[in-house]
């Protein structure tokens, strides 16, 4: 087999009507500068970058602003409700958002505290489904509950993004179970949002059978950001295929790779 192929031919997958190859999702903050942020979305191959709306410069026209250096029409917004604590201001803040710049595939996220930034799931509840009813497809930051996903998704979530482990934590997915028990009862995309520290971390959110994987932290605070972007990129792809191949059962003792029968 030549292994410039690729195994899988067409491996896509889709959110509320829009196909992306790439299963790698980065943000924007945390960089040294906006350049520095673009060499790493173009080294982690990713199609979509998350905007939080709050903490972007869309008034002062002299000031550097993140789409003269990460062009939209190349590459999907999604903006984010970062640092909202309640539905309203959550709300408040994507509407501006659609306003500013059309945007109804958004991301959302109301945390219920600053200390732990774990988000507030009755208000996150109450938020999706007033987007939903005002046109908008949240893709949604919530807990690593089944059951709270599934309310979501029942609310009209298009993704479920749960957390696998404390935002900017670095301290990887920490309950392999419930993001798998997420991702057997979704119908719709599943993808690890938060906690993520490196490689390792993303190839095993794919391997669990994630449609992919939101990160940034672990790119643009890694010693080289860009580096790092091309491991995440490789890690996903890695990730995706070994899910995709079925992984051996696991054993409870050794197994020989070599048949006994027939043994001298």
């Amino acid at each position: 087999m030549n292994i410039a192929t690729p195994v899988v031919a067409d491996d896509s997958w889709t959110v509320a009507g829009r196909t992306f190859r790439s299963r790698l999702i980065v943000g924007t903050g945390k960089y040294k500068d906006f350049a520095q942020n673009a060499a790493a979305v173009e080294a982690s191959g990713a199609e979509i970058v998350t905007v939080a709306v709050r903490r972007v410069n869309v008034s002062d026209p002299k000031a550097p602003m993140l789409t003269d250096f990460i062009d939209p029409k190349k590459i999907t917004y999604l903006p984010n409700t970062a640092g909202c604590f309640d539905a309203d201001s959550a709300v408040r803040t994507l509407r501006l958002a659609r306003e500013a710049g059309g945007w109804d595939l958004v991301k959302l996220e109301v945390l219920g505290e600053a200390r732990t930034l774990y988000p507030d799931m009755r208000e996150t509840l109450k938020a999706t489904e007033t987007l939903v009813k005002d046109g908008f497809k949240p893709m949604v930051y919530c807990v690593d509950d089944p059951i709270a996903a599934k309310q979501l998704e029942e609310a009209g979530a298009v993704a479920i993004m749960p957390l696998g482990a404390p935002i900017g934590s670095g301290l990887g997915i920490q309950n392999r179970v419930t993001i798998r028990l997420i991702v057997e009862g979704a119908k719709v995309p599943v993808l690890v949002d938060a906690g993520v520290g490196t490689a390792s971390d993303a190839g095993v959110a794919m391997e669990l059978g994630c449609d992919g994987v939101l990160m940034n932290t672990a790119i643009a605070e890694a010693k080289d950001p860009i580096m790092m972007a091309r491991a995440m990129k490789l890690a996903v792809e890695s990730g995706r295929l070994a899910y995709l191949a079925g992984r051996m059962g696991l054993r409870r003792y050794a197994d020989p790779s070599s048949p006994l029968a027939g043994l001298i």
